[in-house]
């Protein structure tokens, strides 16, 4: 598959259409310019590639080990189970990559066959690229899942969302405080004609917007970042919540607790790069505040579990064994493999400590291992 869908000898379109827009309607904010760089349906950059692995622009974890799908849907599986056993569950992931976490998370659970025939499969994926291989690593009789471009446009019913760095690439806004007000910041032309930061000329009329806390305490200079988009996901899970049974699982890098800072970053070919200089050419994502999302989902009354850090979750849930078993059947070059995909995935210096988890919860459900951590193992 070819990686990407620009014409090669137009990679600059998308920087030409912004700088058009820009010039004729002035700056926009960057939460416009991150939607449409990763969303043009042209030449944004998830519109028009696989993004992922060696020959793409960076890798998550599902494509570094099979034992993370897995124990992601024994630990739906126990969900379920807690749940009540409702006899048709929606298993939604977003932002589903290649499908590779949810292929190795159904291939788990055939040891629980009454969860397995009770999860209908949705993902919700808005590259056309992404979803043929979807399509593709999904392919099994009678598991056909159902595509959606939002996650409030599945239906109805007891749900489990699976999130795997899915919300870093959620658009966010930037604000700069400066002589006690908050401006926004924008992506302008420069007066040689290349995009630039710039804050907005007028300050922000609605500060309470903001966290409090960072509000009260933020001294000149100093960046807040909002993300609008997970504060609505958050709301749809807890509109579905006060109905039926739910759990979502957000797993991400980021800081548990909301503080000032610009975490803004562009990927590209696994290095990083500069955010205006190739739009729609680079990935463009921020950390994620869990504090500000852990807030954000107790005022919508979903219980608030976490976060802990991946190595923590992971381990409770059994990776040590699972990796144990793998490599008692595995040729010597698998082991390695198998080996290295675990280390990275829970070393604190990789991806153990940076990558957080957290579980939003209805009332009275309790997700393993945050509190009372019932094995995936012991599943009846």
């Amino acid at each position: 598959m070819s990686r990407s869908r620009t014409s090669p000898d137009r990679p600059d379109a998308l920087l030409t259409k912004l700088k058009r827009r820009i010039a004729r309607e002035g700056p926009i904010t960057l939460a416009r310019y991150m939607e449409v760089c990763l969303g043009d349906p042209d030449h944004g950059y998830y519109a028009t590639r696989d993004p992922l692995g060696a020959e793409g622009d960076f890798t998550t974890a599902p494509e570094i080990s099979q034992i993370f799908g897995e124990l992601i849907g024994l630990w739906c599986a126990v969900i379920w189970r807690n749940m009540g056993k409702p006899e048709t569950l929606h298993l939604i992931e977003l932002g589903p990559g290649r499908g590779t976490l949810m292929a190795d998370a159904l291939r788990a659970v055939k040891v629980v066959p009454d969860f397995l025939n009770a999860a209908h499969i949705h993902l919700v994926e808005t590259s056309p690229v992404l979803r043929a291989a979807q399509a593709r690593n999904l392919d099994a009789p009678g598991r056909k899942p159902h595509w959606h471009s939002r996650a409030g446009d599945v239906p109805g019913g007891a749900a489990i969302f699976i999130a795997n760095e899915f919300l870093d690439a959620l658009p966010v806004r930037q604000f700069v405080r400066r002589e006690g007000a908050w401006y926004e910041r924008c992506v302008a032309l420069s007066q040689a004609g290349a995009l630039a930061f710039r804050t907005a000329s007028q300050a922000l009329q609605t500060p309470d917007i903001l966290p409090r806390d960072l509000h009260d305490s933020a001294a000149d200079g100093d960046i807040c970042e909002l993300r609008p988009g997970a504060d609505e996901l958050v709301e749809v899970i807890a509109a579905r919540a006060g109905i039926h049974p739910v759990a979502a699982l957000f797993i991400d890098y980021g800081h548990a607790s909301s503080a000032p800072g610009e975490t803004l970053q562009a990927v590209r070919a696994h290095k990083f790069a500069d955010p205006l200089a190739t739009p729609g050419e680079a990935d463009l994502t921020a950390h994620v505040d869990f504090g500000r999302l852990g807030d954000i989902a107790a005022r919508n009354s979903l219980e608030v579990h976490g976060p802990i850090p991946q190595a923590e979750f992971l381990g409770a849930l059994g990776l040590k064994e699972r990796c144990a078993r793998l490599m008692e059947t595995a040729a010597d070059d698998d082991r390695k493999l198998v080996a290295s995909g675990a280390l990275r995935l829970t070393d604190p210096a990789q991806m153990g400590g940076l990558f957080k988890v957290m579980a939003l919860t209805s009332k009275g459900l309790t997700p393993p291992p945050f509190a009372s951590f019932a094995k995936p193992e012991a599943i009846s």
